[in-house]
């Protein structure tokens, strides 16, 4: 059976001087200039491999920001036997410490503007990876929507809904969760007020630092009665600015994210026949650009990431 070989990357980026610059690396293995990526080790996801690569290329420590593109081409099977189809998933990330050392990998590092990085590029595909990083400015807020993890069957739990705990399916959820949403850097926590919903986020709060804040516009019988104001207080903490993690309910989560997408006009290309998923354990990268003079924030992408467990790519709206 053809084994598909899964890897990932990032167009890693800095603003220096007032401008925007990507990092490409030579391998002299192949004697190319490329996007750090690499292949997942058993048990990582996507974004962790990404994160993981570019510090093993790089030097640097990254946090990430939208989903970019896949690319995808054969390569040499093991057992030299022919191809197997190989995928790489980009996303974009900020460099944010580190400094480039020579490694067994990676010989050289150039910081670029990104039309000279891309006359020195190997790959077509790396082009087009990084023509979609150029689509959209650097520096934009992201906001982590999440559904809580698993919480065993509501007609099962004989008390007070709202203290329906995560059940242990829920539990390795919010553990995932919590090692996966790390990499893009979040920096505060707010919450629907259901013990599912903060259980779900509060190993994040504790890494930064942070309380778990009460939001009950983000529940269902706190979003409904004015869908208009739920979406308006989502969009004030964008507004904010950092990158907020905000946990809520399958009942507002579509919604929510589908009156955003409309909004702004952001295709939202995760939906199938006109339905935005939103599965427990999952999350929605939501990238806002900053609020001006004449508006507030706009929504410019919206990926989604079905788990924070080791799954398929997300899906890039």
């Amino acid at each position: 059976m053809t084994q598909e070989v899964r890897a990932a990357g990032a167009v890693l980026w800095r603003v220096a001087g007032g401008a925007t610059e990507v990092a490409l690396v030579h391998r002299p293995r192949y004697d190319d200039w490329s996007l750090p990526k690499g292949k997942l080790d058993p048990g990582e996801t996507l974004a962790e491999a990404a994160v993981r690569e570019v510090r093993e290329e790089t030097g640097c420590a990254a946090v990430l920001g939208r989903y970019l593109a896949r690319t995808a081409y054969p390569v040499p099977s093991r057992d030299g036997s022919g191809t197997v189809p190989k995928t790489v998933d980009y996303f974009a990330a900020e460099a944010v410490s580190g400094a480039f050392a020579p490694n067994d990998e990676v010989d050289e590092l150039r910081w670029l503007d990104p039309t000279a990085a891309e006359k020195l590029l190997t790959r077509p595909e790396d082009v087009r990876v990084l023509r979609a990083f150029c689509e959209l400015p650097v520096g934009l807020t992201t906001v982590l929507l999440v559904r809580h993890a698993k919480a065993g069957k509501r007609d099962e739990w004989c008390g007070d809904d709202d203290l329906r705990p995560l059940s242990e399916a829920g539990l390795r959820q919010a553990t995932a969760l919590r090692r996966v949403l790390a990499l893009f850097g979040p920096d505060r926590v707010l919450s629907a007020p259901r013990l599912r919903c903060v259980q779900t986020v509060h190993g994040v709060a504790e890494d930064v630092a942070s309380e778990v804040r009460h939001e009950p516009l983000f529940s269902e019988e706190g979003y409904w009665p004015d869908p208009v104001l739920g979406v308006a207080r989502l969009l004030a903490v964008a507004g904010d600015g950092g990158t907020p993690v905000v946990c809520s309910q399958g009942g507002v989560i579509p919604d929510l994210v589908s009156a955003l997408a409309d909004r702004d006009g952001v295709e939202l290309s995760a939906a199938r026949g006109g339905v935005v998923p939103s599965k427990k354990g999952s999350f929605w990268v939501l990238s806002f650009r900053a609020p001006t003079a004449e508006d507030g924030p706009v929504l410019l992408s919206a990926d989604y990431h079905p788990s924070a467990l080791p799954a398929p790519s997300p899906s890039h709206s």
